[in-house]
């Protein structure tokens, strides 16, 4: 089961993060400085996976983002996780059009519901990039009607 995902830039800085079980804030801190630090540390060349304290952690770096994933320590297959990284990217890169960094930031929203389809309380929900495209398609007509509704309520209030 994931524990956490954590999208982070080369710089170390985080740009998303989601966690799936509950963790305090000083545990989050203390956790991603160490993490962030190992990850960044590791080569190109080298195992994307680490044993870090009670997690499994799978990482691999896209352009200028690093997307770690903490899993619990069991019999947990690591490489479904990693290409599970990859099918998270590939589903950012259709809805924005070659996803980068600023993408993420500007409509972080967006990136988390995309990840939210995805991945639902730690688990695997959703992998059919088809489906997703059609639910934020909907949420985006539903956005547009609403700000539609919003805007002629304004002009007869005018």
């Amino acid at each position: 089961m994931l524990k956490f995902l954590l999208l982070v830039n080369k710089q170390g800085q985080i740009r998303l993060s989601q966690y799936y079980t509950d963790v305090s804030k000083e545990e989050k801190f203390i956790l991603e400085g160490q993490l962030i630090r190992k990850c960044l540390l590791k080569g190109e060349n080298q195992c994307p996976f680490i044993e870090f304290n009670n997690y499994k952690i799978v990482f691999r770096r896209y352009a200028s983002l690093y997307f770690i994933m903490g899993l619990e320590n069991s019999n947990t297959n690591e490489l479904s996780y990693y290409e599970l990284i990859h099918f998270i990217v590939e589903t950012l890169d259709k809805y924005f059009e070659n996803v980068c960094e600023l993408d993420i930031m500007f409509n972080l929203d967006k990136a988390h519901i995309i990840i939210e389809e995805i991945i639902m309380c730690g688990r695997i929900a959703e992998t059919n990039k088809s489906n997703i495209m059609q639910y934020m398609s909907l949420l985006e007509k539903a956005s547009q009607s609403n700000d539609d509704i919003n805007s002629m309520i304004m002009s007869v209030k005018k």
